[in-house]
């Protein structure tokens, strides 16, 4: 006896790598440093990817619910959608807008910090992938993703999250280190933006800016990874709604995601849940 159809199976089959990929990429995030920029890269490869992917089944369910049970062709997800995802951002919003639907979280991605986030991702599935590969090979010259990452949305969180009294801690804390150890110790490193780190207070204090603002930047990136999960779910009723059995319950899947910002900053490990 057969329980599901194959589009059942392909869809969930989509689903839980999606959220596999999103995991992985939230898990990550929060690990990527100026002594690690390799992270960075995986983080970003996670969360572009997935990002797309749960974007793209929100455009194919809700293209689904339209047409009473039909899914776009190919070449409509290939082509003009791509790997853009501010379109795919644009679109959701095109979505809810269009089907009356209200998120309990975040109505949208509108803030500074999400938009940069979302910005940064989109240029990095776009071919920022590839900027050290391209500077390599004499190609034209794109974004330095991890540049980016840092001007536009770390520098802004430890501006706007971490508190005074601790920027004050970090900045005694490489100074103390830096005048214990600036004899008996040589530092020869590069910062997130390529610059030259040869000194220990400034090592020092990257650290402590890292630390501080880990938290906040897996957080805010859950909470971009939650919109997507809600708006999913909410398609996910509409589309069972016209009693086919190709839908799965893809807030089951997903619903690790689907919590108040108190539970999701509990986490630091998001993959296989």
């Amino acid at each position: 006896m057969t329980f599901f159809n194959s589009t059942f199976l392909a869809l969930l089959k989509e689903a839980q790598f999606t959220k596999e990929l999103l995991g992985a990429g939230a898990t990550q995030i929060r690990l990527a440093n100026y002594a690690s920029k390799g992270v960075y890269f995986q983080a970003f490869t996670s969360l572009s990817t997935g990002l797309e992917r749960i974007g793209k089944l929100c455009l194919m369910v809700d293209h689904y619910i339209e047409t009473g049970g039909n899914f776009p062709d190919s070449s409509y997800l290939k082509n003009e959608i791509g790997h853009k995802l501010t379109l795919l951002y644009d679109k959701s919003q095109d979505v809810i807008g269009r089907r009356s639907i209200s998120l309990r979280f975040l109505p949208n991605l509108g803030g500074p910090i999400h938009m940069a986030m979302v910005k940064v991702l989109h240029d990095f599935a776009e071919g920022d992938r590839y900027s050290n590969v391209n500077l390599i090979v004499g190609s034209r010259r794109t974004g330095d993703p991890v540049a980016a990452w840092f001007n536009e949305v770390d520098l802004p969180l430890f501006n706007a999250r971490v508190t005074q009294r601790k920027k004050q801690t970090i900045a005694h804390n490489a100074a103390v280190v830096a005048k214990l150890m600036d004899d008996a110790a040589y530092v020869l490193h590069t910062s997130e933006t390529g610059s030259e780190i040869t000194d220990l207070e400034e090592a020092s204090s990257r650290t402590g800016m890292y630390e501080a603002v880990a938290p906040y930047r897996q957080l805010y990136v859950l909470q971009i990874i939650r919109y997507w999960t809600e708006l999913l779910s909410e398609l996910e009723y509409r589309a069972q709604a016209l009693g086919k059995e190709d839908i799965p319950f893809f807030g089951e899947l997903f619903g690790a995601f689907y919590n108040e910002d108190s539970y999701l900053r509990t986490r630091k490990t998001w993959v296989g849940l």
